[in-house]
C-alpha cells in the first residue's frame, strides 16, 4: 500500500469493498437447493461423502469428542472452522459444481464469490500476495532506513538531513500492519480478522493524510505538524473505536475512506503539478497505475478455478507501484538532503 495517489485508491476500492461485504445476503445463500444443503449437514454432519466429526452433537448440544477446533489436525486448529462454516463450504462447492454442469455462472454467498481452501486458506491467492505487499513495504522501509543513516550525510547531533524521516518510519509500520492483518483476513474471514483488516487499513489513510499535507507543505516546525496531526488523528481513533465498540457501519466507513482519500489525492495532485521535484513523474505512474488497478475491484469478476478473482490481481498491481513509491520516497531524501547541503556552504 502506498501513500500519495495509489493509496487512495487503495482505500477507496477497499471502502467499495466494505460496502459490498456488507451486504451479507447474496445470490448463492438465498437459493433454496444451498439452504437445504446446509441444514442436512448441520443435522447428518455429511456433505455427501464428506463428513465432518465436528458436527456430531450429543444430547446436551456439546461436540462428541470435546471442542470441534481440537479435533482438526494441527496445522488446521488455528483456523477454528466451526461445523456451520464447514457446512457451508462444502454446501457452496456441491451447489457450484451442479451450476457449473448447468452452463450457469458463479454466484456469491455470504457476499463472497466461491473459493476454493488451500491447507484451511480462504483466499490463498489474496494471502500470498498480501504477504507479498507486505515483503514489499518491509523491503522498501528497510532500503530507505540504509539510505538516510548510512549513505546519506548525517547531521552533526547524528539526525537525518531529510526532515521526514520519522513520518515515513511510522508510515511504514502502519503500513507493514495493514498488509499484515489483510494476509490474516483473507486467510479466514471472521469478524475478529475483519475488524482488525479494516481498522489498521483506516489508520493508515489518516496517517498517510497527515504525511500528504505535511510534506506538500513543507512543514518543519513541530508545533505546524502538531496542528495538523492532532485533529486528523483524534478523528481517525473515534472514528475506528466508533466502527468496533458501537457499530460496523460499512456505508460509513466507506464515506469516510473516500472523503480522507479525495483529499490527500488533491494535495499530491496539486503538489506534483506545481512542484519542480525531480521524481515527480513517479508519482504521476503510481496515480495512473492506482486507477487502472481499481478498475478490477469495480469488475469483479468470480475466481478462476476457485483462485484468482478480480481482488486478487489488485493485489498483485500494488506490489510495483509500492516498489515505486518507496523509490520516489528515497529520491525525496536525496533531493531534500542535497538540497539542505547547498544552502548550508
Amino acid at each position: 500500500m502506498a501513500s500519495c495517489y495509489y493509496y487512495y485508491w487503495l482505500l477507496l476500492s477497499l471502502s467499495l469493498l466494505s460496502l459490498a461485504r456488507g451486504l451479507h445476503s447474496s445470490a448463492g445463500d438465498a437459493d433454496p437447493i444451498y439452504k437445504t444443503c446446509v441444514e442436512q449437514c448441520e443435522k447428518t454432519g455429511c456433505v455427501g461423502e464428506n463428513c465432518f466429526q465436528h458436527c456430531k452433537f450429543s444430547s446436551d448440544g456439546k461436540p462428541i469428542d470435546g471442542p470441534w477446533y481440537l479435533q482438526e489436525p494441527l496445522y488446521l486448529q488455528w483456523k477454528q472452522w466451526d461445523c456451520r462454516s464447514d457446512c457451508r463450504y462444502h454446501c457452496m462447492l456441491t451447489r457450484e459444481e451442479e451450476r457449473e454442469k448447468l452452463g450457469d455462472s458463479p454466484v456469491k454467498y455470504h457476499g463472497k464469490w466461491p473459493f476454493r481452501r488451500v491447507y484451511g486458506l480462504q483466499e490463498p491467492v489474496s494471502v500470498a500476495l498480501s504477504a507479498l505487499n507486505l515483503a514489499i513495504q518491509f523491503h522498501g522501509w528497510v532500503s530507505f532506513f540504509i539510505l538516510v543513516y548510512y549513505k546519506l550525510p548525517l547531521r552533526p547531533n547524528k539526525k537525518t538531513y531529510y526532515e521526514y524521516t520519522g513520518f515515513f518510519h511510522i508510515y511504514a509500520i502502519l503500513a507493514m500492519n495493514s498488509w499484515f492483518w489483510s494476509t490474516v483476513f483473507h486467510s479466514r474471514d471472521v469478524e475478529l480478522t475483519e475488524r482488525l483488516d479494516y481498522s489498521s487499513a483506516v489508520a493508515l489513510l489518516g496517517f498517510s493524510l497527515i504525511l500528504a499535507i505535511v510534506r506538500a507543505f513543507n512543514m518543519r516546525d513541530e508545533a505546524a505538524r502538531v496542528m495538523v496531526a492532532a485533529p486528523v488523528i483524534a478523528f481517525v481513533t473515534t472514528h475506528i473505536l466508533y466502527l468496533n465498540f458501537f457499530k460496523f457501519d460499512y456505508g460509513l466507513n466507506m464515506k469516510v475512506c473516500g472523503a480522507m482519500g479525495v483529499a490527500q489525492l488533491l494535495i499530491w495532485g496539486i503538489w506534483a503539478a506545481v512542484s519542480r521535484h525531480p521524481s515527480r513523474w513517479k508519482l504521476w505512474v503510481v496515480v495512473v497505475g492506482g486507477a487502472l488497478a481499481v478498475l478490477l475491484e469495480i469488475y469483479d469478476f468470480p475466481p478462476y478455478q476457485g483462485f484468482v478473482d478480480a481482488h486478487a490481481l489488485w493485489h498483485a498491481t500494488t506490489i510495483p507501484l509500492t516498489y515505486l513509491w518507496w523509490c520516489f520516497v528515497k529520491d525525496d531524501a536525496e533531493f531534500r538532503t542535497s538540497s539542505l547541503l547547498k544552502k548550508a556552504k
